[in-house]
């Protein structure tokens, strides 16, 4: 009945449809944002990339428990974001915001963000489990480091090890960003349950499938490239995305006939 609940709070509005080069806008418009209100997400930034580098330099020499920790990252980033899409909501109602209003979100009033943070946590480690259990599993050899990984998982030919393992974290990934590429800002920004947050962030998926594929592969794209450069890339490369998912929410959603949360 929840799930009826959040079915029928989501229809009471409209998803819009968009062209398919629009990310490229949300990426243009979430630049401007991170550059009017940089301390903030340089922050943020800054905190994942030393997150990354904690986790790289405990477990270097378990790069099967690595591999699926990193790539795990795409799914509980949507919750750490949250403090950026307060900063972006505050630009576009006062025109200013400062690192107080990131730090503002962060308090655990709301219990539905709570509950959603939980859910894609849970999803994460289950991923990051699923990962160590299969390389470890069917690995021809220990996967310890980077290089093992690339010649014993990425490169070995006589194994379809690499193909499992990428359809697998594309089988969970899909149904998680399907589930949050709009419910964050939408929970954060108005009154709606979490079912009904994700009914229409599914709403929006099936409205724009491929402008969506679209606009994943980018975010994919681009933290991986942060990563490549020794997670440093990650300092920019997180906020950015932050901001521009909140503009993808605010163009995907019509939110006119539902209230504002403070």
């Amino acid at each position: 009945m929840r799930e009826a609940r959040g079915l029928i709070e989501s229809r009471r509005f409209t998803t819009r449809q968009v062209p398919l080069l629009r990310p490229l806008g949300w990426l243009a418009a979430g630049w401007r944002d991170f550059m009017r209100c940089p301390l903030p997400g340089l922050v943020h930034g800054l905190l994942l990339a030393a997150f990354g580098a904690l986790l790289f330099w405990s477990a270097r020499d378990h790069f099967w428990l690595l591999s699926g920790a990193f790539s795990g990252f795409l799914l509980v980033a949507p919750i750490l974001a949250t403090g950026l899409y307060a900063v972006s909501r505050a630009l576009q109602r006062h025109g200013r915001a400062d690192l107080r209003v990131a730090f503002e979100a962060w308090r655990p009033r709301d219990g539905r963000l709570v509950g959603f943070g939980l859910l894609l946590a849970l999803a994460g480690t289950g991923w990051v489990l699923t990962s160590a259990s299969l390389i470890t599993g069917f690995a021809s050899e220990p996967v310890r480091n980077p290089q093992d990984f690339l010649r014993v998982v990425v490169l070995n030919d006589r194994s379809p090890l690499f193909e499992t393992w990428l359809a697998l974290g594309a089988l969970l990934a899909a149904p998680v960003f399907a589930s949050s590429v709009v419910a964050i800002p939408l929970l954060l920004d108005r009154e709606i349950s979490v079912s009904g947050a994700v009914f229409t962030s599914w709403r929006c998926v099936l409205d724009n499938p491929v402008t969506l594929a679209f606009w994943a592969g980018l975010i994919m794209a681009l933290t991986l490239a942060g990563m490549a450069l020794g997670l440093l890339g990650l300092v920019v490369v997180v906020p950015w995305l932050a901001h521009s998912s909140w503009q993808a929410y605010r163009d995907l959603v019509d939110t006119r006939h539902l209230a504002e949360r403070p």
